[in-house]
């Protein structure tokens, strides 16, 4: 812990409190510094040395935007349909199905949009992974976050809440070794946080890695059914408060001075990476004001934000685009409504008919087909991975318990075994479909892929070895992720 002396605080916001802020600055090491700086630069060290450097994707995105359709959408009545001659009554999709961009592949008409611009990105229609009798939402949603399953499990079969023992999510992972150079936020997560019942962003935050490399959470006010909330973003902390004039902020800058004054010396390998480079990522981030631009959805045309949807997910998506344009490393854009609940939510074990074709379809349609045309449209399709993907997908049979839920006659059950997700750009296959599933979505039968293949995937194309050794809170070696990138994703 640093102590920094300093005279009154004429200079600081709070000089009210006395004492406490004008005699004290601690910061404290095990966070910024204990975590093995050292640790930090032989992992980024050790990826740039990776025998995988320089194959299909490597390091093709600059940013990555994970869509996470939270809940687990039907495959079968999305981009996964089945000849209806060719199913049982009670396997077969209420929608009827459309012809897409790539001959002979078909979506549900419920995704008319995506069907017109799946030329720009791969289906994978082959995911699936064994639960081990695990089929609640938060343990998969863990897994897919983070690359690693817990043994802690309730015995209503959730997780425990978020823990700084807990594997860090792939974001925290990705700006941890791969900061960006530009006065803008590494990471943003948005508009909820992951969520089953009580569990509330279980997989959403640095866990081990400590506080430092959490996302910013973008998590406006309001209900989840307010779908003008975006309207109401507030970024307050990126904002310098209007009575601090130029010349105080420079005096805050010479807290750095007294900083390394007091610092033991560190060894010269860890030079380039220290204090005074948290201080300034910070301060550049508030007097460039580019994250607060960026955050700032009026300054698009009124057309383009009909375009990506006046809902919370389609200006999600929206502002998903500006954060990457800005220079933001890692954006999640998570389904705006709680996994296991009604109306817009994905987990659709009642009603699935009447509510993915007037709520949930729509939206998915709309915003992630505007953001696929858009990042291409700009050119930055080619440096912008873009995942879309739920948990699992849903049981091929309607109205039967796969998890231990109830289900009506036209709702689907948790089915992680087969379902399907979406990637594109940075490299990725264009107008592509990677794997099969059987005559019912019951099963892969060509090319099946793990959701942590997924991870590896991401970590590959930002020139990450997935491999790479990290440090769990008992100093143990973890693997970024047991598994390999899809090397089929690649031209």
């Amino acid at each position: 812990m640093f102590r920094i002396p300093g005279a009154k605080a004429k200079d600081l916001c709070d000089n009210h409190l006395g004492s406490t802020r004008r005699d004290f600055l601690r910061v404290g090491g095990a966070g910024m510094l204990g975590m093995s700086l050292n640790t930090i630069l032989r992992a980024q060290s050790a990826s740039a040395a990776s025998p995988l450097a320089g194959g299909p994707g490597w390091g093709k995105a600059k940013s990555v935007i994970m869509v996470y359709l939270q809940g687990g959408p039907s495959h079968l009545d999305l981009w996964d349909p089945k000849e209806p001659n060719s199913v049982p009554d009670n396997v077969r999709s209420e929608f009827k199905t459309i012809p897409t961009k790539i001959p002979g592949v078909h979506f549900t008409d419920i995704l008319p949009k995506l069907a017109q611009v799946n030329d720009k990105f791969t289906m994978i229609r082959s995911m699936s992974y064994t639960p081990n009798g695990l089929f609640n939402h938060t343990a998969a949603i863990y897994q897919i976050m983070t690359g690693y399953t817990t043994d802690k499990v309730s015995p209503s079969g959730q997780l425990e809440p978020p823990s700084p023992k807990d594997f860090p999510n792939f974001g925290s992972n990705i700006v941890r070794l791969k900061p960006t150079d530009e006065p803008m936020l590494p990471f943003v997560m948005m508009p909820r946080p992951l969520q089953e019942s009580n569990v509330v962003n279980k997989g959403g935050t640095a866990g081990f890695l400590g506080k430092a490399y959490d996302p910013y959470y973008l998590f406006p006010d309001g209900d989840d059914m307010n779908l003008a909330k975006m309207d109401s973003i507030r970024v307050d902390d990126l904002q310098l408060r209007p009575d601090v004039f130029s010349v105080r902020l420079k005096r805050r800058a010479s807290l750095r001075d007294a900083v390394a004054a007091q610092m033991p010396v560190i060894d010269k390998a860890v030079e380039q990476y220290n204090i005074d480079d948290f201080y300034n990522q910070a301060l550049n981030l508030l007097v460039s004001g580019r994250a607060r631009d960026a955050f700032n959805l009026g300054a698009e045309t009124e057309q383009m934000r009909d375009r990506y949807g006046r809902n919370t997910f389609g200006q999600s998506c929206l502002l998903a685009r500006r954060l990457v344009e800005a220079g933001t490393r890692v954006v999640e854009v998570i389904w705006p409504k709680v996994a296991n609940s009604d109306n817009h939510s994905w987990d659709h074990h009642v009603g699935l008919t009447n509510r993915m074709k007037n709520q949930s379809g729509p939206m998915l349609d709309q915003g992630l087909s505007a953001l696929f045309e858009d990042l291409d449209q700009r050119g930055l399709l080619d440096e912008t991975l873009v995942v879309a993907i739920g948990e699992f997908g849903r049981s091929p049979e309607k109205g039967v318990s796969t998890s231990g839920n109830s289900n009506s006659a036209d709702g689907r059950d948790h089915w992680p075994y087969c379902y399907t997700s979406v990637i594109g750009g940075a490299g990725v296959k264009r107008g592509f479909v990677l794997g099969k599933s059987d005559k019912t979505g019951s099963a892969p039968v060509e090319d099946p892929v793990h959701p942590t293949e997924i991870l590896a995937t991401i970590y590959h194309s930002l020139a990450i070895d997935p491999q790479t050794i990290v440090y769990n809170h008992l100093n143990q070696p973890r693997e970024l992720v047991k598994a390999e990138k899809v090397d089929k994703l690649y031209a």
